[in-house]
């Protein structure tokens, strides 16, 4: 962690932190950019080692927003970002709302994720601190067009994706989930609380062997949170069902460890692409 010398003359980011490796590449990508980062990261979800990659970190649980605001106007942070995920179980187990959390529960009449994110980002706006999309800073993270790996989807493939982009997409306008797994146009797997690993091996084990794999954005996506992210252990969980191809969206995905991705996909010929809808699969072109 910084000593914190010199921080008044770099701006500052706020950066409220869930599970996963994105809040540690978010960080790493923020200050090689010469910002200021404070962290709120939650306990029992984000990995301890922000602590090392952030100028600033605070600890709370799950559901203290009132002590969330509290610190990044203490700091004086106008923008934040969201970078991470929050165990979808958990929120039924370990939820330990402060009084500003409890309020912000209480309008809401449906838990969907967008409407929680929401409900949270507005309340950040009335405090004056703006939350930006973590595609701003990490626009090499962002899955470009095309096919990622050397083999391109065969014919039933195609179809597949084509038949399970449309699943995902509405399922993903019901703001359920985002992650479809299909075999010969039969949906296997639906991600709802799981997420998407434990969605694509309860699909892929029923599949028994090619299984499709489409994980796209809401309809109604808000750039701001909850963006698509997939990466090496995507191909590493669709290996263990022997899933033959993931198709992504294009410019609203997230890609961790592209190059690893890549490669091991392409040693288990494993096809992935990036379309921007479902009909360009017939033009669907290598990229780099």
């Amino acid at each position: 962690m910084s000593s914190g010398k010199n921080n008044q003359n770099r701006e500052s980011l706020g950066l409220i932190a869930g599970g996963g490796r994105f809040p540690l590449i978010a960080a790493d990508a923020a200050r090689e950019k010469g910002l200021h980062v404070i962290a709120v990261a939650h306990l029992g979800e984000t990995d301890p080692a922000l602590s090392d990659k952030v100028d600033e970190i605070v600890w709370i649980k799950l559901g203290q927003l009132g002590r969330l605001i509290k610190t990044f106007k203490k700091k004086g942070v106008g923008k934040i970002l969201l970078a991470g995920t929050i165990t979808k179980k958990k929120m039924f187990e370990n939820i330990r709302p402060d009084l500003k959390g409890l309020a912000v529960m209480s309008r809401l009449a449906i838990f969907h994720d967008d409407d929680i994110l929401r409900a949270v980002a507005k309340e950040l706006a009335d405090e004056g601190i703006e939350t930006v999309s973590s595609a701003f800073y990490l626009p090499d993270l962002v899955a470009p067009p095309g096919c990622l790996t050397r083999r391109k989807p065969g014919r039933a493939e195609r179809e597949d994706i084509r038949f399970g982009w449309k699943v995902a997409k509405e399922l993903g306008r019901l703001d359920i989930g985002q992650c479809v797994v299909v075999r010969k146009k039969t949906v296997l797997a639906l991600e709802a609380i799981e997420g998407t690993d434990e969605t694509i091996l309860r699909g892929g084990s029923l599949g028994r062997e090619k299984a499709v794999v489409v994980k796209v954005s809401k309809p109604q996506q808000d750039l701001r949170f909850d963006v698509p992210a997939v990466g090496v252990e995507t191909v590493r969980t669709m290996a263990l069902v022997k899933a033959s191809a993931l198709a992504v969206e294009a410019g609203k995905t997230l890609i961790f460890d592209k190059s690893e991705m890549i490669q091991y996909a392409d040693r288990l010929g494993v096809s992935i692409v990036a379309l921007e809808d479902e009909h360009e699969l017939q033009s669907t072109k290598q990229s780099s």
